[in-house]
């Protein structure tokens, strides 16, 4: 009686379940689940939308509003001041759309859209091509670029580096922004699939066949099962949080770019 037996086997088999696969063409295994969020994201808009009142009739108008409310303060106000009103429909976009898949991507049995690289790092291509043209819109092709560098700076070759490097930070956050997400999400969804695995493996035995010998087997999966169920707690957490950093990031970057300094 070995619970690791054929483990290694039912671990290779979720890494390459919950990695990308093509399906058909361009299509991967976690297209799908990108159609269904997209569909979600704009059942709940519409749906919240078509009922709107001056005072919340029922929790699920309730719940949409706070999740509004939340983002204009916290993710909007708090970050770019008054500026935040223009930019508020990318910030819920952005927001929604990442919460939405990150939390359907905890349900068992579904993929995370937001754990697979191409998805994040379209996600971060918009987040930068927004904030790019918000900066050039503000500032100026020559005023923009010229932001990079603190005004006044000397001599000149010290200028020049702090800009490179200043510039440099910028377009690395195409890496920083898309890999964090993405990285994140995966791994997380990995670990519950992994432990999940482990806690099957072990009570098994003692379901398929109860003796004293399986006792103990059953106990270590029992074990398993409450650390299941707290990470679990704890992703649905991370979910939440994520949604928030990228969201949160992507108004400062706002900021960064429309402000002079």
């Amino acid at each position: 009686m070995d619970p690791f037996a054929g483990l290694d086997a039912a671990i290779q088999h979720l890494i390459s379940t919950v990695s990308t696969a093509p399906m058909y063409g361009p299509i991967t295994t976690y297209t799908p689940f990108i159609i269904l969020i997209l569909l979600l994201v704009a059942t709940i808009v519409f749906t919240a939308k078509s009922q709107l009142s001056l005072v919340p009739k029922n929790r699920y108008v309730g719940v949409v509003e706070f999740f509004v409310s939340f983002t204009q303060n916290e993710l909007g106000y708090g970050v770019l001041g008054p500026a935040a009103k223009k930019h508020m429909p990318f910030l819920l976009t952005i927001f929604i759309f990442i919460l939405v898949a990150n939390l359907v991507g905890v349900i068992p049995g579904s993929k995370a859209a937001t754990g697979t690289i191409s998805t994040t790092l379209v996600l971060t291509v918009i987040s930068f091509i927004y904030f790019t043209y918000h900066g050039l819109k503000a500032q100026g092709f020559k005023h923009y670029m010229l932001s990079f560098a603190p005004k006044g700076l000397k001599p000149a070759p010290l200028a020049g580096f702090i800009w490179f490097l200043e510039f440099f930070s910028m377009v690395l956050r195409l890496l920083t922004l898309s890999v964090r997400l993405f990285a994140n999400m995966f791994a997380g969804h990995l670990l519950l699939g992994v432990l999940a695995l482990l806690t099957t493996a072990f009570i098994t035995p003692l379901i398929t066949s109860f003796s004293l010998e399986a006792l103990p087997f059953g106990f270590v999966g029992i074990l398993w099962l409450l650390l299941l169920t707290v990470l679990y707690a704890l992703e649905l957490f991370v979910a939440c949080v994520q949604a928030f950093v990228f969201t949160l990031l992507s108004s400062v970057y706002v900021f960064l770019a429309t402000e002079e300094h």
